[in-house]
């Protein structure tokens, strides 16, 4: 069926979307009634929201009108659908409300328990300043949400937007979204109620529906919209009032597009066929449908294809936890399309739920200058050889933090520099560079442990639950392909066991590889090694090895490039190596496509710290010692590279627009 819509040519963006944006604040007790959760996943949402997110995750050019508060949440949003690439140049600030929010349960496959918690919210007063004329006239289309003529203010800001975008030739669609709660037809609390009769909101509707020229919704809502409980007396209704597009969702049997006269039933329209799938959430799918649907609608692609995405984005949404994280990028809508009969659980294909997990926006991380301290042991010996209290550790660590904050000031490497902390020793310095948007890691292991023991215990997925999102789970393994079978296997269920909780958890993973001394070394020990890992489908985004000869890099790449094209890179360990050695093997590494910095500790830390452990130098000097050992690699890393200052310039404005 063809998508006769007219876009004008040579807008900026595919879409606009002009309503709610709050968090969602998501039971992670499945099963339980909403007075006996106890904990939430703080997620993403708004109808509005979802759907720019899940545009320009597709890879729509999709921007946002709303508003949030002048607080941690209000960020929160702005920063989250930023990192997808959806603009937020509209996306106000209100000093004077709080973010909206909604607290959600999952009890069983039918009962989805809700809370809107939006009274007075920022993103129901945008003002005439919001709805920018020439802004709006950048797009193709205009999405608003039917929450967003629920009150006088918003009506009259909503019909602005509409009037202004139809005068620039933009086309404009509706969500009817309807939540009688947010029409004041239910009691506060009662956010789970999707249907309730009304005159009134029916009669608004129709109002609104003569400018419009796509139509989206559920049956209910075109039943509201119509002011029947038959759809096709409603359809017929709505038809009278608007020539529009009318997209009507029918949930697992698909959506049917009716462009012209309405059919006798639904089932004699056009019909894009559903995707059968078990379903865990039903909350947000519509989002991810409207998303899907117009990713292929914006481009002027058939309405066959555009109800594929449509439905398919919303089978992916219904099967997982959340709505906008679980909104899939183009590369897995490729594959599920492609493989969906055998994927009636998409929660639980691992190449999808991997897809689901590498294809999504990441700030970029190349080159990574990383001071690594997480050294735990050789603090320890450090203090009792200097005479120094065991206490005085957490006070030497926070000090590396000042030293990495100058480093990356007087070198300007925002988004470049990094750091390896445990948190036996550094939770303060964890604390202290927590945020700043630098590369940190935290190790799991516990030291010197072979086969390979965690440091807090075997339930490695409970200590990953009190990480912010942003470390780094780092875990040292003495791996060796070639170690006897029973300490092998040990090594490799307790590596499996850590790369199931990091899936979990969302956290990335760094495995550090080396082989165990006592055990025969040959060229290949390492590449074979990490063949090994790749064989049992274990993908960490980062590996962490020793220098090596440039053969030996162009063989590692070649495998990585191969089996794990997602792979963030490899980062140079140091074991204590002199500068000299090291920029040895940096330049080895010059050539590697992996390779992407490096993770130094030993060298750049252990004398200064012996030094101010043992009273020999005070804190601006010892800041200054591992400052100048620090640099001194980076130095050695830029040259081996060849990086001249023209080259690092161009790289960092890469950088932050992919930022």
């Amino acid at each position: 069926m063809r998508n006769a819509t007219p876009f004008a040519a040579g807008r900026r963006f595919d879409v606009i979307c002009l309503g709610r944006f709050a968090v969602d604040f998501y039971a992670q007790q499945i099963g339980a009634r909403l007075e006996d959760v106890t904990s939430f996943a703080k997620y993403l949402g708004g109808s509005s929201a979802n759907t720019a997110f899940g545009c320009a995750r597709l890879g729509l050019n999709a921007a946002l009108i709303s508003r949030v508060g002048d607080d941690a949440l209000g960020r929160f949003l702005v920063e989250t659908i930023a990192r997808e690439g959806c603009d937020v140049s509209h996306v106000g600030v209100d000093p004077s409300r709080l973010t909206g929010a909604v607290v959600l349960g999952i009890e069983d496959k039918d009962t989805f328990p809700l809370i809107f918690l939006r009274e007075n919210c920022a993103d129901m007063a945008i003002a005439e300043s919001d709805v920018d004329e020439a802004f709006i006239a950048q797009s193709k289309a205009l999405l608003i949400t039917g929450t967003h003529f629920s009150t006088a203010h918003v009506d009259r800001i909503s019909k602005l937007a509409l009037d202004r975008a139809r005068k620039n030739d933009v086309r404009t669609i509706l969500d009817i979204d309807y939540r009688p709660v947010l029409w004041g037809l239910t009691a506060r609390g009662d956010g789970a109620t999707r249907y309730v009769r009304s005159d009134t909101v029916t009669a608004h509707l129709q109002g609104i529906l003569p400018r419009i020229d796509l139509v989206v919704g559920t049956i209910e809502e075109f039943n509201i919209a119509g002011g029947s409980t038959d759809i096709i007396e409603s359809l017929a209704a709505v038809r009278q009032v608007t020539p529009a597009v009318l997209l009507v969702k029918r949930g697992p049997l698909g959506c049917a597009v009716i462009d012209g006269p309405i059919p006798r039933s639904l089932d004699a329209a056009f019909n894009g066929r559903g995707v059968d799938v078990e379903v865990l959430n039903v909350l947000g799918a519509g989002d991810a449908f409207s998303a899907g649907f117009l990713s292929g609608w914006a481009r002027g692609e058939d309405y066959d294809a555009c109800c594929r995405y449509a439905n398919a984005c919303g089978a992916l949404v219904v099967s997982r936890h959340g709505c906008a994280p679980a909104m899939p990028t183009r590369v897995e809508l490729d594959y599920f399309l492609a493989n969906a009969a055998q994927i009636p659980r998409p929660d639980q294909d691992a190449k999808l739920t991997r897809l689901h997990r590498v294809t999504a926006p990441r700030p970029v991380r190349d080159p990574v200058f990383a001071f690594a301290f997480d050294h735990r042991n050789q603090f320890f010996d450090l203090a009792q050889q200097a005479g120094a209290g065991e206490a005085r550790l957490p006070k030497l660590k926070r000090l590396f933090v000042e030293a990495v904050a100058q480093t990356e000031s007087s070198l300007g490497l925002a988004g470049v520099i990094g750091m390896l902390c445990d948190d036996r020793y550094g939770q303060d310095a964890l604390n202290a560079a927590t945020g700043r948007g630098w590369w940190i890691g935290r190790p799991v292991e516990l030291p010197g442990s072979n086969p390979l023991v965690f440091d807090r215990g075997r339930s490695i997925g409970t200590s990953l639950i009190a990480w912010p999102q942003e470390h780094v789970v780092k875990c040292l393994v003495r791996f060796h392909p070639d170690d006897d079978v029973d300490s092998r296997l040990e090594q490799e269920a307790q590596i499996r066991a850590l790369y199931d909780a990091v899936q979990s958890s969302g956290h990335e993973l760094l495995l550090e590889i080396i082989p165990p001394r006592e055990l025969p070394r040959a060229v290949d020990t390492v590449y074979r090694a990490i063949q090994r890992l790749y064989n049992l489908n274990i993908f960490p985004e980062w590996w962490k090895l020793e220098p090596i000869a440039a053969a030996e890099w162009a063989a590692i790449d070649a495998l990585i490039e191969e089996r794990d094209p997602y792979c963030r890179g490899v980062l140079l360990l140091g074991q204590a190596a002199d500068a000299g050695a090291l920029a040895a093997g940096f330049d080895e590494a010059r050539s590697s496509r992996t390779c992407r910095g490096f993770a130094v500790g030993r060298t750049i830390f252990h004398e200064p710290s012996r030094q101010w452990l043992s009273g020999d130098i005070d804190d601006a000097a010892l800041v200054g010692a591992v400052r100048a050992n620090f640099e001194a690699l980076i130095r050695a890393w830029r040259k081996a590279r060849g990086e001249t200052a023209a080259k690092r310039g161009a790289v960092a404005g890469i950088r932050e627009a992919a930022a």
